[in-house]
């Protein structure tokens, strides 16, 4: 592991030395209100933005705030076959390898509500979100918990490969409809830890096997500590509860590492995974690299907050 951890720590270099720019003194006026003695009012900043690494946090977009975010997942450092060295240095820690990216743009209606839309270049998919929160932690613990629920709608817009052999299983339009719901449950245990339990449920309207179930299910464990005031490790893991496909050993239980980095108003996110696929119906039933054989991937997060309009209250 001393390996992973030198490479990591490279990487959080490359990043540390991020600009400081225009949001510093909102977000430094929101840590202030988090450290200092409150009555009645709701913990703010569980997790820092709207997602851990893959896992949506418990956190929802501020009001009248624009969250763009881009998500980047590189190739296989070790593929798993082959002197180790040897395969590490020729994919050149991944990056040689194939990328998978997301680029998406979550909006805060409220408090409550923030609605998103994305792409992935992994099978093509376009989404849509909707989150809301149902719960929320309260500084003198009335609520212990902070709940929310998260819908996603995806289509793909990619073409099947036979079509020019006349075989076309997107046919019907439905069937290029997956789905996810998750509902998040955390609690900021103190001002360094976090925790969170999180429940997920994919479908998908066709499935590539007559053997293969529509419905998958899983649960999740992640969960966050503060270094710095500035700097976090992360963490999170979903087991996959149901046999979905014939033989479940062919993919793996989605599984990161990260650390986040607060520059102003950017959140920079650097991790190891074992996903390529960056949507919940992508990494939940068919992540298929296994992080304790160190078949990893090096990805990395970025998330920009805009003010669009007056704002009130807290980025998250």
């Amino acid at each position: 592991m001393k390996k992973y951890f030198t490479l990591f720590a490279v990487l959080f270099c490359t990043f540390a030395f991020a600009q400081v720019d225009d949001m510093q003194k909102m977000l430094d006026s929101i840590e202030a209100a988090d450290n200092a003695p409150q009555g009645k009012e709701y913990v703010r900043a569980t997790f820092k933005t709207t997602r851990i690494v893959n896992f949506p946090s418990s956190e929802t977009t501020g009001k009248r705030l624009l969250d763009f975010r881009i998500m980047h997942r590189f190739g296989d450092v070790y593929s798993g076959s082959g002197p180790f060295f040897k395969d590490f240095l020729g994919n050149f820690f991944g990056l040689d390898g194939p990328a998978g990216i997301k680029i998406a743009f979550d909006y805060g209606i409220n408090e409550w509500i923030t609605l998103g839309i994305g792409r992935s270049s992994y099978d093509k998919i376009v989404d849509g979100t909707m989150k809301a929160r149902l719960l929320r932690q309260t500084m003198d613990n009335k609520t212990p918990i902070s709940m929310t629920y998260q819908g996603i709608w995806n289509v793909t817009t990619k073409a099947d490969p036979r079509k020019a052999q006349g075989i076309d299983k997107y046919h019907h339009f439905t069937s290029r409809f997956s789905y996810s719901n998750t509902l998040t449950i955390a609690r900021k245990m103190n001002d360094r830890l976090s925790l969170q339990v999180t429940g997920f449920h994919v479908h998908y309207n066709m499935v590539d096997d007559a053997n293969f179930k529509n419905d998958i299910f899983a649960a999740g464990i992640a969960g966050r500590y503060k270094l710095t005031d500035r700097m976090a490790l992360t963490f999170e893991y979903a087991y996959r509860i149901n046999q979905y496909v014939p033989d479940k050993s062919l993919y793996q239980d989605p599984m990161s590492i990260g650390l986040d980095i607060e520059t102003g108003g950017h959140v920079f996110q650097v991790h190891i995974t074992n996903g390529y696929g960056i949507n919940e119906v992508q990494f939940i039933p068919y992540s298929t690299s296994n992080i304790l054989k160190g078949q990893i991937k090096l990805g990395f997060n970025i998330s920009r907050v805009f003010t669009m309009g007056k704002h009130e209250g807290s980025t998250y």
